[in-house]
C-alpha cells in the first residue's frame, strides 16, 4: 500500500504501522502472531489543497482485494485484513457510500472492515519504505502473490 499512495500528487508521507487494536506500541510479530486486535496499516500524511480524501480513498480500493474476508493476496491472518478507518462521521459517510457503490457493481459483499480511528502505532524501522528497501523481495512477493493479477481481474487494468 505504501508504494499506491507514495506516487500520488499530494501525497506528503506514507508511514507503516498497526492500528485498531488494544495492544500499545505492539511489534510487527506481535500484531502478526498475537492477540492484539490490531491490524497492519498506514497513515497517509497528505495536502488537502492538492489531492482530496475521494481520491485517497479510491485509490485505496483499487489496491485492495475487498472480497477476501481472510488477508490480502500471500497475507493471510486477522491484521491482514483489510480495513479503512475514518477520523470523522465526513470520512465515515465518505467509505460507507463508496463500499456501496462497490457492492453495487460487483453484486459482492465487501467484506472490509470500517472503524474509527483510534491510535496508530509506527512500525519498526524494517517496515518502512519496505518496498524501496528491498526492492526484489517486494517484487518477487507481487508476483508470487499474483497481487496485480488479481487486481486486474477485480478493477481491470
Amino acid at each position: 500500500m505504501e508504494e499506491s499512495f507514495e506516487k500520488l500528487e499530494g501525497v506528503v508521507e506514507v508511514i507503516s504501522g498497526y492500528s485498531g487494536g488494544k495492544t500499545k506500541n505492539p511489534t510487527y510479530k506481535e500484531v502478526v502472531y498475537g492477540d492484539t486486535g490490531h491490524f497492519e496499516t498506514i497513515e497517509v500524511v497528505y495536502d488537502a489543497s492538492l489531492i482530496s480524501y475521494k481520491k485517497l480513498l479510491d485509490n485505496f480500493w483499487i489496491n485492495i482485494d475487498p472480497f477476501d474476508e481472510y488477508g490480502q493476496f500471500c497475507d493471510k491472518g486477522y491484521s491482514y485484513r483489510s480495513v479503512a478507518f475514518y477520523k470523522n462521521e465526513k470520512q465515515k459517510i465518505m467509505i460507507e457510500n463508496s463500499m456501496k457503490k462497490i457492492q453495487n457493481k460487483f453484486q459482492k459483499e465487501v467484506v472490509t472492515y470500517i472503524r474509527k480511528f483510534d491510535e496508530f502505532y509506527k512500525a519498526e524501522d524494517k517496515h518502512q519504505d519496505y518496498y524501496q528497501e528491498y526492492f526484489l523481495n517486494y517484487l518477487r512477493y507481487k508476483k508470487a502473490c499474483r497481487r496485480e493479477k488479481i487486481l486486474n481481474n477485480i478493477w481491470g487494468s
